[in-house]
């Protein structure tokens, strides 16, 4: 099964309308895990240009995403956001056909390198090490919406 990603590039027209975005994104979060279909999301600042704003979400359709851009809250702050507060936004959406987790114990040193469904991800890196049980760290969702992470607990089917 596919997963489709869609990855936003964003510059907002001043530091004020990027202050003003947070307090509207903050509540984000509280839509997007009621959406079917919504897997992940994370907002970061560029590391070498922090007048750049990058957002990378995972959906398990691109059906899933239309209903979010449907979505009367996404509406709304979309228009609010297009009325002055954002410059620059470049989107670019694709299918990502499958996830592979690599990582090396710090402990043991047991290299795994496993496909692994992103539907399950937080699941999955939440898995200490299979040799020596070593924790690794997960990075929890963040308050202010900036990580957001939801398994879908129900298995899904592939076609």
């Amino acid at each position: 099964m596919s997963i489709y990603l869609s990855m936003q590039r964003v510059r907002f027209s001043s530091p004020d309308g990027y202050e003003k975005f947070k307090v509207i994104f903050a509540d984000t979060r509280n839509h997007l895990m009621k959406m079917p279909g919504f897997l992940h999301l994370t907002w970061w600042v560029h590391p070498e240009d922090p007048t750049w704003f990058n957002e990378v979400s995972f959906w398990i359709s691109r059906e899933s995403l239309k209903d979010w851009h449907m979505n009367t809250y996404h509406k709304y702050a979309k228009e609010w956001a297009a009325r002055g507060a954002i410059m620059e936004d470049i989107i670019t959406n694709f299918q990502l056909t499958n996830t592979r987790l690599l990582r090396v114990c710090p402990c043991c040193g047991l290299v795994e390198d496993k496909p692994y469904e992103l539907q399950q991800e937080q699941k999955t890196l939440a898995e200490p090490c299979p040799q020596c049980q070593f924790n690794f760290p997960v990075m929890p969702a963040t308050p202010s919406s900036f990580a957001v992470f939801k398994d879908i607990l129900e298995p899904v089917e592939k076609g």
